[in-house]
């Protein structure tokens, strides 16, 4: 197979796109879109969300020390890539996109109620990178969605629609190919 050698360049997709909330006190609710985030630890649960410090939400976020993920679904799709493209500064994301609020049980910034999961953060440190800032956090509580439980109590995450983002498009989570494990499991 050929193959041709480019400059160095973030190619690792699909990745998820997700909207991520701040709030500074007395002040509105901002959200940013991010596509640079990921889970970085298990025990304790973190994760990280690298923002450029231009950004509105960028000082929001290093002064308050706290932020929520919310993953997005296919009918977010619009509001995500919405709140991607348009500043804070300029406008109020959850008015101009119908979003609602769910206040925040382990810190002191709302989700967005219509996610179906909400992970709160606080910043345990920031790793200037370059272009970006990295905000490593760590995972304080998680919300999720009633109607995405089954009978036994089971989260069925995958029935709800995510989506991802790749190469400046946005995708639907396609078929199931397989299951963690199932390439040893005995037959």
């Amino acid at each position: 197979m050929a193959k041709q050698l480019w400059k160095p360049g973030n190619m690792l997709y699909p990745l998820p796109a997700v909207m991520v909330t701040c709030k500074r006190e007395n002040e509105k609710t901002n959200i940013i879109t991010i596509a640079w985030t990921g889970t970085v630890c298990s025990s304790p649960a973190m994760v990280s969300v690298s923002v450029r410090p231009e950004r509105y939400s960028y000082p929001i976020i290093r002064e308050t020390g706290e932020f929520v993920i919310n993953l997005v679904t296919e009918e977010l799709t619009y509001a995500a890539d919405y709140c991607g493209v348009k500043s804070g500064r300029d406008v109020d994301k959850f008015k101009a996109m119908k979003l609602h609020e769910c206040p925040g049980q382990n810190v002191a910034v709302p989700g967005i109620a219509e996610s179906p999961v909400n992970i709160e953060c606080k910043v345990k440190d920031v790793i200037p990178l370059g272009s970006h800032d990295l905000f490593l956090a760590e995972v304080v509580g998680v919300q999720v969605e009633d109607a995405y439980m089954d009978a036994k109590g089971k989260f069925n995450l995958n029935g709800s629609g995510l989506m991802a983002y790749s190469h400046g498009e946005y995708f639907s989570l396609g078929k199931k190919l397989g299951k963690f494990g199932y390439s040893v499991k005995k037959k």
